[in-house]
């Protein structure tokens, strides 16, 4: 009887999970993630093409391509 009890709790716990259980992102969500990650580039490129900001990459690189071997 035991093992019935157990079994049939199992059975029950697995269709509770498989219940809960997310198996993707629907397209609002998709559309919403793709409009986030283009305003995250266009913050990035805003940035890097800063006048401050491109002066402290373009000495970075230059120091890097002047290092001695």
């Amino acid at each position: 009887m035991y093992q019935a009890v157990r079994a049939r709790l199992r059975a029950l716990v697995c269709k509770v999970r498989a219940a809960r259980k997310d198996t993707g992102m629907v397209t609002s969500e998709y559309a919403m993630g793709i409009v986030a990650a283009v305003a995250f580039s266009v913050v990035l490129y805003k940035v890097v093409t800063s006048g401050p900001v491109g002066t402290a990459l373009r000495n970075i690189v230059q120091q890097a391509l002047d290092g001695r071997m």
